[in-house]
């Protein structure tokens, strides 16, 4: 992908990962791009500045989960600067998001890009995940930013509707940490992600709840 320019290397991404995305989903992520690179010059938002590594790890990293959302309600815990949510919640405008990060200044940056691209599907909250709770709860939670299965299952769990999954984005897996979650969640499955333009392992994990036994 050397030497394309962002949107040709975001639109080849997309046909990669076999998503078809409209020409104004493309705009929008692109405009999401520029606004990013844009504060992140003033705010330091992300370490990933350059344009071709912010196709590759922040959009079509973000989007390679999209086959396994299950809506329409979706909740993006330690969001961030917006990842993975905003380049989801782009892709899935019938879903609704709920965008969660306990740091002002990133919280008010997703709030001013949500504005900017009028996503009318998407939520911003301020709050530790801990502390923030749901009626209703949601079908994917999903995060990129916890250091450990075990602590992603024990702070958002309480998230999940009855039937929810946590998604966790990872890299390279290990062993000890697939071993290590709660006793009342399981992994339900782990994929290979194959992210065009990232060399790195990427992987998904999928955990669900361990259904509780009636004594008879």
């Amino acid at each position: 992908m050397a030497g394309e320019r962002p949107r040709e290397q975001l639109e080849k991404g997309l046909d990669a990962l076999g998503l078809g995305l409209s020409d104004p989903q493309i705009e929008a992520l692109m405009g999401f791009l520029a606004l990013l690179a844009k504060w992140s010059g003033t705010y330091r938002l992300t370490a990933v500045t350059h344009p071709p590594d912010m196709v590759s790890l922040h959009l079509l990293d973000s989007l390679s989960v999209l086959p396994y959302l299950a809506g329409p309600r979706i909740a993006d815990v330690g969001t961030g600067p917006g990842l993975p949510g905003i380049p989801l919640a782009v892709a899935r405008p019938d879903d609704s998001f709920l965008l969660l990060d306990s740091n002002g200044k990133k919280t008010r940056f997703v709030t001013h890009a949500v504005g900017f691209l009028s996503l009318s599907n998407v939520d911003v909250v301020k709050a530790r995940v801990e502390d923030y709770a749901d009626d209703l709860g949601f079908d994917t939670v999903i995060s990129r930013a916890f250091s450990s299965l075990a602590d992603f299952a024990r702070l958002a769990g309480h998230l999940c509707a009855p039937g929810g999954r946590l998604l966790a984005m990872k890299g390279r897996l290990h062993e000890n940490e697939l071993a290590a979650l709660p006793e009342d969640w399981r992994i339900a499955e782990t994929r290979a992600l194959g992210v065009p333009g990232v060399s790195g392992q990427r992987h998904l994990v999928v955990l669900e709840r361990v259904p509780r036994t009636v004594d008879r």
